[in-house]
């Protein structure tokens, strides 16, 4: 009976181990599959560039996209994708196919080439880091990549900015000077 009861419970964790998307609140798709559905509806993409191996990255998606809040604004305001930065995926961005011509099978899980997409959309200054969130517009043209695990208050007024295109309107600093939570207490 015991061990029936502890594989009960076991079994759903080990499920998840499994499958990275598992259990995410967020609507992810392919970046082919996003790229074709901003074109159809014209909102913006939410590119989460992650490698298997980032602390940072599994606590984003372990903590910040579960929380339901967060996860109902960008399934409602973005097409959001989650991108193995060293992944052997290939993938068309603006006519031309890109891939990761160093990717190594034996190394996955561990740290592994870098793909090409990755060095295109997610540098910051020249450097790539993990986690980068890269902000899109429905053409595929970056916005901005953001760097560094973040808190659902802290990528709150980054989604509004974006999802809701007041980047077009005015300048960062003006918009997050004046930026009010419109999050709900938890609890409440």
């Amino acid at each position: 009976m015991r061990t029936s009861l502890l594989a009960l419970v076991l079994l759903p964790l080990a499920l998840l181990a499994q499958d990275p998307h598992a259990g995410q609140k967020i609507k992810w798709m392919t970046f082919d599959q996003a790229m074709a559905a901003a074109k159809k509806d014209g909102k913006p993409l939410f590119i989460d560039v992650y490698t298997q191996w980032c602390g940072p990255c599994k606590m984003l998606s372990g903590r910040t996209f579960m929380d339901d809040q967060l996860a109902a604004y960008v399934n409602e305001h973005f097409h959001a994708v989650k991108f193995d930065a060293e992944g052997n995926e290939k993938v068309t961005y603006k006519g031309k196919s890109y891939g990761n011509p160093n990717f190594n099978p034996q190394a996955v899980g561990g740290r592994n080439g870098t793909h090409d997409l990755t060095m295109l959309i997610a540098p910051v200054e020249g450097r790539v880091a993990y986690p980068t969130i890269v902000y899109m517009d429905k053409d595929g043209n970056v916005l901005a990549p953001v760097q560094g695990f973040m808190t659902p208050e802290q990528m709150e007024p980054i989604l509004i900015y974006f999802g809701e295109g007041k980047h077009k309107t005015m300048d960062w600093p003006t918009f997050s000077k004046d930026f009010k939570s419109r999050r709900t207490p938890v609890g409440q």
